[in-house]
């Protein structure tokens, strides 16, 4: 899940800078910063190395994903926007959010923590890459984004708590967040703001 994390999230990320018009240099750092930030995030609040500072396979696995985003920036006219880049997103947040529950769960934190590094895990790269991009992070305001990470890890405590093995919990967690992203992505799914719920209110 891991891996499968790193190179959908470099690539995503590098897209983003491809299409800010980053030199090779800022596409490269946009890229492994969405592949790294939430996961070394996740790391420092269960006291351990990141991952990424113990093993240079993890850089690797972060350079194929903005190899491939800088091929795509080639092929196609907007890859940020394209199904691969969707897609790839949204198998980033399901294998990032699981390996955060699992990181989680084998820390022996409560049910919160559980949910709450599964989130940080799956959305805290892309909030730093957008912050790298001068811009507020997306998910703050729009999209429904990081809520699909907060119901794949809600969906793995749930699991784990009735009994299901590891594995079965993992599975229902990565099956919850992809699902939830792509109906999002294709119904266009957002949340309400306060201005929004207010007229509807008056």
């Amino acid at each position: 899940m891991n891996t499968i994390g790193l190179v959908a999230f470099a690539l995503v990320g590098s897209s983003k800078a491809i299409r800010e018009e980053f030199d090779l240099f800022g596409v490269t750092i946009a890229g492994l910063a969405m592949a790294f930030a939430g996961g070394a995030t996740r790391d420092l609040l269960v006291t351990r190395v990141p991952l990424a500072l113990q093993s240079p396979i993890e850089i690797g696995l972060g350079l194929l994903g903005v190899g491939l985003a800088i091929a795509l920036s080639v092929v196609l006219s907007s890859p940020e926007t394209h199904p691969v880049t969707l897609i790839s997103d949204a198998i980033g947040l399901a294998a990032f959010t699981t390996t955060g529950a699992i990181v989680a769960t084998e820390a022996g934190v409560s049910a919160f923590g559980i949910v709450a590094i599964a989130t940080i895990n799956a959305v805290g790269g892309g909030a730093f890459t957008d912050i790298l991009l001068d811009r507020t992070p997306f998910i703050l305001f729009e999209d429904f984004y990081a809520s699909c990470a907060v119901l794949g890890g809600s969906a793995y405590w749930l699991v784990g708590t009735v009994g299901a093995a590891g594995s079965a919990a993992a599975v229902v967690c990565a099956v919850v967040t992809v699902v939830t992203r792509l109906a999002a992505v294709a119904y266009d799914w957002n949340l309400p703001t306060v201005q929004n719920s207010g007229r509807l209110s008056n």
